[in-house]
């Protein structure tokens, strides 16, 4: 299966994205812009990926969610080129009876198995932190679940 995007230049450092599947976006290296910028969009390809992915495992184990959103942060190093190397994904889930083992193994089947982005990502430099919380506030549960990379290697934080 073949993918593609272009880039077509506007001028300066912004770019008009267009996916072959009929996305749009756009990206811009200056200051300040109101656009992604390319590091910006590789994050955004995790948790879109990984959000996909979970979402759909939960609602195939019917599982009642209300709400949900899921965060990506990273550092990077201080020398060029700045690579990722610390990421953390976390998913915030809301609703009444929400099963937190199956947020968790579905966090851990997209992590390990299906989100190709996660493994693109898990094979450089970065570790990828995947945890969850699921009713923030009161009886709030949370965990983290996995830790991918650096250079595809897997670590379970309770083993």
């Amino acid at each position: 299966m073949t993918k593609s995007v272009q880039a077509d230049w506007q001028g300066e450092l912004r770019f008009e994205l267009a996916s072959g599947s009929g996305g749009a976006s756009a990206a811009d290296g200056k200051p300040g812009a109101e656009a992604f910028k390319p590091t910006e969009l590789v994050l955004a390809a995790l948790a879109s990926c990984s959000a996909m992915d979970v979402i759909s495992i939960l609602s195939k184990k019917r599982q009642p969610v209300e709400t949900y959103r899921v965060r990506v942060t990273a550092e990077t190093r201080s020398e060029h080129p700045r690579v990722f190397t610390e990421i953390t994904v976390e998913h915030v889930l809301g609703g009444n009876g929400i099963d937190p083992q199956a947020v968790s193994r579905s966090i851990e089947l997209s992590a390990l198995q299906y989100c190709p982005v996660t493994a693109i990502v898990s094979a450089g430099e970065a570790r990828v932190r995947h945890r969850y919380s699921v009713n923030p506030g009161d009886g709030e549960q949370r965990g983290v679940v996995v830790i991918t990379g650096p250079r595809g290697a897997v670590e379970r934080p309770d083993a």
